[in-house]
């Protein structure tokens, strides 16, 4: 793969075994049909898709529907696990191309890190030493520009409910990502809202959920009325990246580029 890579990112389905499953009154199997409705009308042409966890609501019948709608879209998917997920039932369920779960992959110039966040029986996250090892032995493999790709988020969101179910030992995670200036970018789901900041280089990025969305800046759990979204990437071979959030009504947000430097 050479050139420009054309990513599209998908977060937190939270499908279920019943078709006709919703959650806080969205059918979650319809709305990511949308999504993926939506990306083909807009032809994005992407090189490859990433989905950051909450794949199911707690129902592993549920992996089924993800296999069949993006078993169908003729492109590689790579995954990590969300809270809401089973990390081994995720793996089982999507043992197969085009399906990836955890690891890393090359794409052309860029090496994408997939990291497994999740703390069975809670709805926080926590990075094992065994995985920040994982993360430091790829970054030292590898001169590539790096994608990391988490579900929990491991920056605050200014949402006091939220930043008690983020990554709690994030400083080990930046501690890794420091030590290897080819970090460009980590990114994340479990917030259902958009975020896009910048910390010592590297992009921060937050993308909606495929279905309902949270209120952003929201001291307690509240939903936002915003609809389904996904997220466009292109990675650059000089390390710069443009990303926009693109909402099912036609909306576009933060479309943008970050510096190789």
């Amino acid at each position: 793969m050479k050139g420009d890579l054309r990513l599209l990112q998908l977060s937190d389905p939270h499908l279920f075994a019943d078709p006709s499953g919703e959650l806080r009154g969205v059918n979650t199997l319809a709305s990511l049909q949308a999504v993926l409705n939506e990306v083909a009308a807009r032809k994005l042409g992407v090189d490859a898709v990433v989905c950051s966890g909450d794949i199911v609501n707690d129902e592993p019948a549920g992996y089924a529907h993800f296999a069949r709608l993006l078993g169908g879209f003729g492109k590689p998917v790579y995954c990590v696990p969300g809270n809401h997920d089973d990390p081994a039932q995720l793996r089982r369920a999507l043992a197969q191309p085009p399906f990836q779960v955890g690891g890393h992959v090359d794409l052309g110039d860029w090496r994408l890190i997939l990291l497994d966040s999740v703390v069975p029986g809670r709805a926080g996250g926590r990075l094992s030493e065994a995985e920040l090892q994982r993360l430091d032995a790829a970054l030292k493999d590898s001169a590539r520009f790096a994608m990391v790709c988490v579900h929990h988020h491991p920056v605050s969101m200014s949402s006091r409910w939220l930043d008690a179910v983020g990554i709690d030992n994030a400083d080990a995670l930046f501690a890794v990502l420091d030590a290897h200036p080819q970090v460009r970018l980590i990114s994340w789901g479990h917030v259902h809202q958009c975020f896009d900041e910048r910390r010592r280089g590297v992009r921060l990025l937050a993308t909606p959920s495929t279905g309902g969305q949270f209120l952003p800046l929201s001291a307690q759990f509240a939903v936002d009325a915003r609809p389904p979204a996904y997220r466009r990437l292109t990675l650059r071979a000089d390390g710069t990246v443009d990303t926009e959030v693109l909402w099912v009504n036609g909306a576009v947000d933060g479309a943008s580029r970050a510096s190789a430097h």
